[in-house]
């Protein structure tokens, strides 16, 4: 990235703010800012990826990306837009050779008319897309490109349901998020904008496995929090092999953000794009990769996978069981991992004669595939012809539901325990590992999702520490509720929320002044107002002593070592 003085002195400011923990916490869930370059850069990183058979339109397959993690409600006054500068792909494989064969790209614009006139998102209540009041907005074009072929627009300016401010600012969102779901002809249903953050899980995992006793589980760290969503229906004709579900049913999915090479913080972005992020199944890059190789996964394709010793190695002899052998004494299972293998690079398969009866392979299970194409891939594998389950198991096909995860991926889906019984062996023996049956006990999501397009939740409003205690020099104590719901502003319970608040060791909720044993004189320094004015001085400090600067300029593409 090419900054110019003042920029740079703004990178000084956003540190000062960061040391001060005046933004969201470092942890990470999913693709939550799993690899150091794009915890960077959050307009850019893929989050979750889902992608289930219609419940409600057969014939019809869904899949919907997730960006932009940890979205507090009350983030304002930018919230939370679309990058203008990158392109937002959803990728499908149906040959098996690793490659897109269908590739549906958004890319967005802002329409701003705030200009110098105001700070504000708007102005007043806004009961509609067009209202005048809703001074941002943005809108996007999707292309599409099938076989290889050129891309082509399939709509532009396309509405994008707003960052949700508040019910004064927003009294009906749901009018909102109407708005911004739109059919095409062919069937095709779109919608783009914010949504709850549907993944689901207790992050304390962590601490060296929820705290070496099981002791750290029933929270969800990420209720009240939203993400930036994008979620396509198409029919099956126009993601399978050769346009025919019944003989080639076996689909693979991956998502991607492309930015361009060069970026000017205060000027247009030039050269070609480059992968800057990635993603298929949840969790391969934080439990499976390893530190070193995660900026390097985000920037390659999936034919390049199995071509990586480094990567396949952490496949076939994985870490995780190891550490949960150290902590919990339950045996790893041994290796060389082939089921693991199975399932992150090929696809389960009966073929191969496990107890687990799914048909994900796509080499195997398409009949119109040429096999010596096939290329082992990480990439989330969907079975188009698997009905609809009546009563869906959050354990998905481990608990006999073939519809679930890791044949694609429902949002009720539990891929945090889902996966890890995957690596303790479930998939060998077809059990469940009773030692860690209970998972971390966060076994649904904050908010219900919809039973029709677009399915996530709306997105919350209101602070995700809404629920904390009160100070302590105030001698009140909270309750539990979990943050911001989704559809009338109310809380939905969340009794692990108020176990930490009322926790007999829970944090002292004092100033920071009176934490640190500053003086008061400090503290007024490190206050709300103080930061800004410590802002300012270091900018003027900046602009005064800078007078030369060397250009920093983007490299190429990434260049992997192992």
């Amino acid at each position: 990235m090419i900054r110019k003085p003042v920029a740079a002195a703004a990178g000084a400011a956003v540190l000062v703010v960061a040391l001060t923990g005046l933004g969201p916490a470092t942890s990470v869930a999913s693709s939550h800012r799993e690899a150091p370059l794009i915890a960077s850069d959050p307009a850019a990183d893929n989050t979750d990826l889902y992608a289930f058979v219609s419940p409600e339109r057969p014939g019809y397959v869904t899949m919907i990306a997730n960006w932009i993690p940890f979205e507090e409600p009350d983030g304002g006054p930018n919230f939370y837009p679309f990058a203008t500068d990158a392109a937002y792909r959803i990728n499908v494989d149906n040959d098996g050779d690793a490659k897109p064969d269908a590739v549906f790209r958004w890319t967005f614009k802002n329409i701003d008319q705030r200009g110098n006139n105001t700070f504000l998102y708007n102005n007043g209540p806004v009961t509609s897309l067009d209202d005048e009041n809703l001074l941002f907005r943005q809108t996007y074009t999707l292309e599409s490109s099938f076989g290889g072929q050129p891309f082509k627009t399939r709509i532009s300016d396309a509405p994008v349901a707003p960052s949700r401010i508040g019910a004064a600012s927003m009294p009906d969102y749901q009018k909102l998020r109407d708005q911004a779901t739109v059919q095409l002809d062919g069937g095709w249903k779109l919608f783009a904008g914010q949504a709850d953050d549907p993944f689901f899980l207790d992050l304390r995992v962590f601490d060296l496995l929820y705290g070496g006793d099981l002791s750290e589980t029933g929270q969800d760290t990420l209720a009240g929090y939203n993400v930036n969503s994008i979620a396509l229906q198409v029919p099956f004709k126009d993601v399978a092999l050769g346009g025919n579900a019944k003989r080639n049913p076996n689909i693979g999915i991956w998502t991607t953000t492309e930015r361009n090479r060069s970026r000017v913080s205060d000027g247009p972005s030039r050269g070609d794009r480059v992968q800057v992020s990635r993603l298929g199944n949840p969790l391969v890059n934080e439990v499976v990769v390893p530190a070193g190789l995660k900026d390097a996964f985000n920037s390659i394709s999936p034919d390049k996978d199995a071509g990586i010793p480094a990567v396949v190695k952490r496949v076939t002899d994985p870490e995780l069981p190891k550490l949960i052998e150290k902590i919990y004494n339950v045996k790893a299972p041994a290796t060389p991992r082939n089921d693991l293998v199975e399932i992150f690079l090929t696809g389960i398969t009966t073929k191969a004669g496990g107890p687990i009866k799914a048909d994900l392979n796509s080499q195997l299970n398409n009949m119109d595939v040429d096999a010596s194409r096939f290329r082992p891939s990480e990439m989330l594998r969907l079975n188009l012809s698997v009905p609809v389950s009546d009563e869906p198991e959050r354990l998905g096909v481990l608990a006999g539901d073939l519809q679930g995860f890791p044949n694609g991926r429902r949002l009720t889906d539990d891929a945090v325990d889902i996966a890890v019984q995957a690596v303790e062996g479930a998939a060998q023996s077809g059990k469940l590992v009773d030692a860690l049956a209970a998972g971390d006990k966060v076994d649904s999501n904050d908010n219900a999702f919809g039973d029709s397009f677009p399915y996530v939740a709306l997105p919350n409003q209101g602070a995700v520490n809404a629920d904390r205690a009160a100070p302590a020099a105030a001698g009140s104590s909270s309750s539990s509720s979990s943050p911001g719901s989704a559809g009338d502003g109310s809380s939905s319970s969340s009794g692990a929320a108020a176990g930490a608040a009322d926790a007999p060791d829970a944090p002292d909720l004092a100033p920071a002044s009176a934490q640190s044993g500053l003086s008061n004189g400090s503290a007024v320094i490190f206050g709300v107002g103080g930061v800004g004015a410590l802002l300012v001085m270091l900018t003027v400090w900046w602009l005064m002593k800078r007078r030369r600067r060397a250009p920093m300029t983007s490299s190429n593409e990434p260049t992997i070592r192992f």
